[in-house]
């Protein structure tokens, strides 16, 4: 552990002991991978102003994200197939971010259910939702979440329609994977994965097989799911959804400034400027270049959180800098969680949290909330 040094060692890590398919799943974006690619390149363009002489004693990172206290401005991000890096990969994830201190968001597509993640937590997370052609399973889910007392609703607004991502058909991704020649000889060389997976019953989406009609087995969910994502979802939908919730809606999926004034109107509680890691429209611009004139256009009539590039606690600090009062991570911990399971994901996030804090004094600051575009190098 003491060698794990930067998510980019952890990242390595995972790729020796993950399944390619289930890597390559967490480690791409669709086409040419071009906006995966701005998205953290964009982020390494901003430079930092170095302050000296200044009192750094007694620092604080906490602050609040849609109203809840956090140890610092960062959250689990939902990502699909999060129990595919690691055997109940969810629920280990979760308690991790229970521990920390910081919100855990569980995806629709998800191998652990919602009720799996609530019987291992205390702390209200998060939940992530896809709106389906299939109106009356929204509704389940929605009420599924009450039940388990998730303190908010992610709505994703990007992915009516799917962006191709070419190593994901090129492996054949599946969960759980076919057994293939292949697939068999790659899961045999990672020892350590295979026997933690035999282990679990949770290897399909748990959200969706046995709850979403006529899908009673994997056999029906690859059809269900394909045919599924509603390419229709408009504004209205989040009016009766936000309705239908009735506790704090966060939107995710903002990149253009038009959208995001929209998502103010709608009275939703926070908005996450994402391009879905990059993972959607190819050629997009990166998210922290779209920041600022997000936050402007919103005016302070929602929460501005961003999702999207980080690797860091710098790209943390750079952030909150440009106005983001949170941030989501996807693949720092979806990486950790496949180089150590649960250790993994904490160590993640104390990387963060220690690159994050000691970049906050060698800018001059002693608290997060201070934390504006004085620190950037013009």
């Amino acid at each position: 552990m003491s060698q794990l040094l930067t998510i980019a060692d952890l990242k390595e890590r995972a790729r020796r002991r993950v399944p390619k398919m289930f890597f390559d799943y967490a480690d791409s974006g669709s086409w040419t991978e071009g906006t995966y690619r701005a998205n953290e390149e964009d982020f390494a363009a901003i430079k930092l102003r170095q302050r000296v002489l200044v009192d750094m004693s007694d620092r604080s990172l906490e602050t609040t994200m849609i109203g809840e206290k956090v140890s610092m401005p960062v959250a689990l991000a939902p990502t699909g197939l999060t129990g595919m890096q690691h055997a109940d990969g969810e629920m280990l994830a979760a308690q991790a971010a229970e521990a920390f201190g910081i919100p855990f968001t569980l995806s629709t597509m998800s191998i652990c259910s919602i009720e799996d993640v609530a019987s291992v937590t205390t702390r209200p997370f998060w939940f992530q939702l896809y709106v389906m052609r299939d109106h009356d399973f929204v509704r389940s889910l929605i009420d599924r979440a009450r039940a388990a007392r998730c303190s908010a609703l992610v709505l994703t607004a990007d992915l009516q329609i799917v962006g191709q991502r070419h190593k994901d058909l090129r492996n054949g991704l599946s969960a759980p994977p076919r057994l293939t020649a292949a697939n068999l000889f790659d899961m045999a060389r990672r020892p350590r994965w295979s026997m933690a997976m035999l282990r679990t019953q949770r290897r399909t989406f748990r959200n969706v097989v046995g709850h979403a009609k006529g899908v009673g087995d994997l056999s029906a969910l690859a059809a269900w799911t394909n045919a599924q994502f509603d390419p229709r979802l408009s504004w209205d939908d989040v009016a009766w959804i936000k309705e239908y919730w009735g506790g704090k809606l966060i939107i995710k999926g903002i990149l253009d400034e038009e959208d995001a004034r929209h998502a103010a109107e709608s009275g939703a509680d926070a908005i996450v400027v994402s391009n879905h890691g990059g993972r959607q429209l190819d050629g997009a611009p990166s998210t922290i270049s779209m920041l600022p004139r997000i936050v402007e256009a919103v005016d302070g009539r929602t929460e501005v959180h961003l999702d999207g590039g980080i690797r860091s606690g710098q790209d943390v600090l750079k952030a909150v800098a440009l106005g983001a009062q949170g941030t989501f991570i996807g693949r720092p911990f979806l990486y950790g969680l496949g180089a150590m399971g649960q250790d993994g994901v904490t160590l993640a996030l104390e990387i963060i949290r220690k690159e994050l804090d000691a970049t906050m004094a060698l800018c001059g600051k002693r608290l997060i909330s201070d934390i504006d575009r004085s620190v950037l190098a013009q």
